[in-house]
């Protein structure tokens, strides 16, 4: 475990290093800045009716919680992005030859190295969300002056489904040692094939009447990492206090990046360097 942490601490210094690190951070404190001046410029009274323009009698929590997830949501996604493309050249550069020489040298074996790896990226990723998170619940608490920690969880929430995709990109890392295809791969199920296999389960899956082809697709959902059911329904259910219904997509979740790292770790054992 001493090795694993060690490995963490290293990736975190990587990413400070190569200023991948210092420039999610900037980004994200300069869009908490923005989004203070925004709000201390204006009343809270134009924001209400901003965020119910109908006039209907609405409980302020609601509103509030409303307009945690309008903002957060967007950027939440706009940011797993830009954490895929900065993520997605951690491992390639460790199996550069020279680097990884150096780091099979010392008593760590290759399985708390590609774990070490993993989860430094994971805690990196997880810094910047929560202090986006954390900025954009207490200015929005501030403004309102309505405390509910209970917010944050949502930092975890997408930090676990940049965990679903980052898994996916180191396998494909450690089987050609190339950034590209990760990455692509990644961008591919985030923005098309997990939002597809979403639209299929919650719209087109009773008007199939083929039982092959529906068995077909509905194996295809639980293969395909959900990151449409986490970053959506599951979020938004997080966001507002509400009980998450299902935990199917966190379940089969886990498993996915269970078996994607567990067959990463193999390959990464068996290659020649």
């Amino acid at each position: 475990m001493k090795n694993v942490w060690v490995i963490i601490l290293f990736t975190l210094r990587e990413a400070v290093a190569r200023k991948v690190f210092i420039f999610f951070m900037g980004i994200t404190l300069l869009v908490l800045l923005i989004m203070a001046l925004v709000f201390g410029l204006t009343d809270t009274q134009s924001i209400m009716a901003l965020m119910n323009p109908t006039g209907e009698e609405t409980i302020l929590v609601d509103i509030i919680r409303n307009l945690e997830f309008l903002i957060v949501n967007p950027l939440a996604n706009l940011g797993l992005l830009l954490a895929i493309f900065s993520s997605a050249s951690f491992i390639p550069v460790m199996l550069e030859q020279g680097n990884i020489d150096l780091l099979l040298s010392k008593p760590v074996s290759r399985t708390q190295l590609l774990i070490g790896k993993y989860l430094g990226v994971l805690l990196f990723v997880f810094i910047n969300i929560f202090v986006f998170v954390f900025g954009v619940w207490f200015i929005i608490s501030v403004k309102f002056g309505y405390w509910d920690a209970s917010f944050l969880l949502i930092s975890v929430l997408i930090t676990f489904a940049f965990a679903l995709l980052y898994a996916l990109i180191v396998l494909f890392n450690v089987t050609t040692k190339s950034s590209i295809p990760g990455m692509m791969a990644a961008y591919l199920i985030f923005l098309i094939v997990s939002p597809l296999m979403l639209f299929y389960k919650e719209q087109l899956h009773l008007h199939i009447e083929s039982g092959v082809i529906k068995l077909l697709l509905d194996g295809l959902y639980y293969v395909v990492p959900q990151t449409a059911e986490l970053m959506g329904r599951m979020l938004y259910q997080t966001a507002s206090g509400n009980i998450i219904e299902n935990f199917q997509p966190v379940i089969t979740s886990i498993l996915f990046i269970i078996l994607t790292l567990s067959f990463s770790i193999f390959l990464f054992r068996k290659k020649d360097f």
